[in-house]
């Protein structure tokens, strides 16, 4: 069966230690956690607690979410990052997920790639002392400072960090980035999420319009899954709608279980 997984923000209302109850009822292998939600990261709790009750319902932490910008790490941010990372390893957390800076004057550089070197660079040991792995997701919006799966790789390999940061493929992104291939041996995490309006040009579409997948969606998830999969990637597939209407239904679990489902049955042959 396909390793599913539940990123918080599909019910970011939902307390921690729910989370990981909610993601065990649902035949899943784990949860990732944010740390930009409206409550505090683990609902004030320790890590150590998060950790605990991860262990009891049988879930993997698969990452603790964001270093934000962390392309445009500059001295004065790196206490933050390191906190990221200390909480990441308190917790149990596979790794840390590393988003890039969308929109915005940059901090720092007049060079992207130039920006993107030091902060893996200046990472890459913070990481590798926590036994952490490190995992970049480009945005494919057009305002984003990074977003390529081909860039961030080139400059992984120039730091000689391979074996410390991998991709994670969020099926959104990777369609509005236009990106045609998809380095499915390089992903730890998949993301899904489905947009169904059908007068919505890719280049207006934001983080609300991402629902559950279905038959609708426009994002070609079963496509890009079916060549991943087909290529090797074995990782989890981590559901992360973030659009108002799923965060406001009263039986979340139903609706993301069909969409699971879903896919499932749509896979089925490259599953088996």
């Amino acid at each position: 069966m396909l390793p599913m997984a539940v990123n918080h923000m599909a019910v970011p209302s939902m307390r921690f230690d729910a989370l990981l109850s909610f993601s065990a009822e649902l035949g899943c292998v784990g949860v990732e956690f944010r740390n930009d939600l409206a409550a505090p990261l683990f609902n004030g709790e320790t890590a150590n607690a998060a950790k605990n009750a991860a262990e009891e319902n049988g879930q993997r932490i698969l990452a603790l979410a964001e270093i934000k910008a962390f392309n445009e790490l500059t001295d004065d941010r790196m206490p933050e990052a390191e906190k990221t990372i200390s909480e990441a390893r308190s917790c149990g957390a596979e790794g840390v997920s590393l988003i890039p800076r969308n929109g915005g004057p940059h901090r720092e550089y007049s060079d992207a790639k130039a920006r993107l070197l030091y902060a893996l660079t200046a990472l890459k040991p913070l990481l590798e002392e926590a036994n952490l792995l490190g995992f970049v997701e480009p945005l494919g919006f057009e305002s984003s400072t990074l977003r390529l799966k081909s860039e961030a790789l080139e400059a992984i390999g120039n730091v000689g960090g391979t074996e410390t940061f991998r991709l994670i493929h969020d099926t959104f992104h990777h369609c509005l980035s236009g990106e045609t291939e998809i380095y499915p041996i390089e992903t730890a995490i998949v993301h899904v999420s489905g947009v169904a309006e059908p007068n919505l040009s890719r280049t207006v579409m934001r983080d609300e319009h991402r629902g559950l997948v279905d038959t609708s969606d426009r994002l070609g998830n079963v496509v890009q899954l079916r060549s991943l999969l087909s290529r090797g990637f074995d990782g989890p597939i981590s559901f992360e709608p973030f659009a108002p209407e799923i965060h406001a239904l009263d039986d979340p679990g139903t609706a993301i279980a069909a969409s699971m489902n879903y896919l499932r049955d749509e896979l089925a042959a490259i599953a088996a």
